[in-house]
């Protein structure tokens, strides 16, 4: 069926990029561009230098890279329409490269070498150095690996800022704009670590404590993947042209990865850091584990000590709580650009999120206040109650963080699962996007990209390929594109169509008692869904289509921003109907300004359950449509895990 069904939206795919074409030649001919900012990949009407051509103008300083190039059959590539961003290496920088590995010519490589070289420096999608940030490129390279861009001064040139790649290639020159895209110039050729994650660790000079104790537990071994073996492309089509779809008002493309990378991230501190708490052997180390996780796990004190590669050892636990079995840059965590300063209202909450570790039955809150990144850090911006552990950025890091299966980020503290982050800073409501339910979203690369300005694109998922998920490949599954615009909690969310049939694992909470809740975006193309908790039917289906202002919800607009009476009086009743209202600290970005969540009548979250949640079993949430409809659609944004001492406070839930 799954083929049928692909087939169909395949030649109605085609059908549709013909008319797209014909449409945008007849504008192109006949009228005058809306935009100010032309795509170019649409159409062919080159009236600068390309890529290619800036090259060969300069083949003075580029000769060489154009030579290997054109070993790689990438040169042609950088002449025709598009949008990439060229990392230029000069002649020098080639010359030194080719010494450093023992060759005297470009014609000493082979075309693979020219290959893996070439793509090291292309990507595809055009990004300026003055719209970005310490942190990953939004999206990999041609060889499927991140480049990391990191700032530092000059001393040698009065302090200049100086822009790094990797660490090691400086831009000598950047933003050259052509017409396909961008040129940088660098004076090095760039190179990525091909080492797994874990010896990565291993030769980092000044992590010997930490990296003894990944060797001890075990945790090593889990650190070792890279590409699924099992992983099949079901379709090329889907892959090479995408599979044409709607959700709400948009009709896009999503195309389905060829491969299905297993990626990974180590938070980890420098000897250094473990040395100003009086920590200078592994044995230092194993103790200070054990005073902190046989108190958050005091039934297991004392009984796994001697076996380190037990999961309920002190050492592993300690270990694999740094371990994430994603690949996160600093600058993917949580939301940014646009999102985070005009869609976030940092006055009331940081931008924030949370993500399942590798240490059974924990999770991690990572949050971007404007002092950094923090991970399990307790309040709002510079008001806090627990600071948490900040992660450094790129610039603040020494070497180049990237190993061929993730990353490593270095700590300013140690980071622990101890028994005020379980009691205190995870005494909160888990706003969990859907997006982060599964690792794979972030290891692929889709989670983050975003709609504005770029070639990146929504991806689509075959069941198998998505860890924590569970659906049959009649269900379409796609994550969508971030935008600032849409009706959705961090720009984006997991479009969901089909007469589908799914279950989706929640991460580990501390044990309590929850009220679960599901956002929603209500519209006429939405489904009816039955939505059970470990199979447990949540009451009756819960229609999609219909909007808050509806007598069976209540939804009416705040009198005064939810302070006066009459809007808590709302408030209680929408309750009592099994309804809140959307949060007042995250909206969407219009020409005219930021609407709140809280004032879209279509913004709602319903309560699911209430029930106790376990850390230590696996809870599913499963949405079965019911409406007879395959074109119906279920837009999964986020969920809600809201414990007991926050929804029956006395002083009433914030509306945050």
């Amino acid at each position: 069926m799954f083929y049928l069904q692909k087939n169909t939206i395949f030649m109605k795919t085609y059908i549709h990029r013909s008319l797209l074409f014909l449409s945008l030649v007849v504008v192109v001919l006949f009228s005058v561009s809306c935009s100010d900012n032309p795509v170019s990949k649409y159409y062919y009407t080159f009236t600068g230098e390309t890529i290619t051509s800036y090259l060969q103008n300069r083949s003075d300083k580029f000769s060489s890279f154009i030579e290997i190039l054109t070993r790689a059959k990438k040169l042609q590539l950088l002449s025709t329409y598009g949008e990439y961003t060229c990392f230029a290496p000069t002649n020098t920088a080639v010359s030194t490269y080719l010494s450093t590995i023992g060759k005297s010519s470009i014609s000493n490589l082979t075309d693979e070498e020219c290959d893996s070289i070439a793509c090291t420096h292309l990507v595809d999608g055009a990004y300026f150095m003055s719209n970005l940030s310490d942190g990953a490129l939004p999206t990999a390279n041609m060889l499927d690996r991140y480049l990391t861009l990191s700032s530092d001064s000059d001393v040698s040139n009065n302090n200049k800022l100086i822009y790094l790649i990797n660490k090691t290639s400086k831009l000598i020159v950047y933003d050259d704009s052509v017409t396909n895209g961008v040129v940088h110039t660098v004076d090095k050729v760039i190179t990525s670590n091909s080492d797994f994650l874990s010896d990565f660790i291993a030769n980092i000079q000044g992590v010997s404590l930490f990296s003894s104790a990944l060797s001890q537990t075990g945790m090593k071994d889990s650190l070792q993947s890279y590409i699924d073996p099992n992983y099949t492309v079901l379709d090329e089509l889907a892959v090479t042209d995408g599979v044409y779809y709607h959700c709400g008002n948009e009709y896009e493309y999503a195309y389905y990865p060829k491969k299905r990378y297993l990626k990974y991230t180590a938070f980890v501190e420098p000897d250094s850091i473990y040395h100003l708490h009086h920590i200078y052997t592994l044995d230092d180390l194993k103790a200070y584990a054990k005073s902190i996780y046989d108190a958050t796990y005091p039934d297991d004190a004392g009984l796994y000590d001697n076996d380190p590669t037990n999961r309920k050892n002190p050492l592993n636990r300690f270990v694999s709580y740094h371990l994430l079995d994603r690949m996160g840059n600093y600058n993917e965590w949580n939301i940014t650009g646009t999102l985070k300063s005009e869609c976030n209202m940092g006055s009331l909450v940081d931008a924030t999120d949370f993500f399942e570790t590798m240490c059974p039955g924990t999770i991690m809150k990572i949050s971007s206040p404007s002092e950094g990144l923090f991970i399990n850090r307790k309040g709002v911006g510079s008001s806090y109650t627990v600071r948490g552990v900040k992660v450094l950025a790129p610039s603040e890091v020494s070497f180049d963080q990237n190993a061929l299966n993730g990353i490593v980020h270095y700590l300013d503290d140690i980071l622990v699962y101890d028994v005020t982050t379980r009691d205190v800073v995870f005494n909160t409501r888990f706003r969990i996007d859907a997006t982060t339910t599964s690792p794979d979203f972030m290891n692929s690369g889709a989670r983050g990209k975003t709609s504005l300005g770029s070639s990146d694109h929504t991806s689509g998922f075959w069941a198998g390929s998505l860890k924590n998920w569970k659906f049959n490949n009649s269900t379409f599954v796609a994550l969508r594109l971030r935008h600032p615009e849409w009706n959705s909690y961090e720009g984006d969310a997991v479009a969901i169509e089909g007469i589908f049939d799914i279950s989706v694992k929640l991460p580990p909470v501390p044990d309590g008692t929850y009220q679960v809740r599901l956002s929603i975006s209500a519209m006429s193309t939405r489904g009816v869904v039955q939505v059970y908790l470990n199979n447990k039917p949540c009451g009756i289906p819960v229609d999609m289509r219909v909007v808050g202002t509806d007598p069976s919800i209540g939804w009416v607009a705040d009198v005064n921003a939810g302070a006066s009476a009459s809007d808590k009086a709302v408030d209680k009743a929408m309750r009592n109907r099994g309804y809140y209202k959307g949060p007042n600290s995250y909206g969407r970005y219009t020409s005219t300004g930021l609407i709140l969540y809280r004032d879209e009548s279509t913004a709602l979250r319903i309560v699911l359950a209430t029930t106790y949640l376990s850390s230590t079993q696996d809870n599913y949430l499963r949405f079965r449509q019911v409406l007879d409809d395959p074109k119906s659609e279920f837009p999964f944004d986020y969920l809600e895990l809201c414990p007991k001492s926050i929804y029956d406070n006395e002083d009433g839930e914030d509306l945050h």
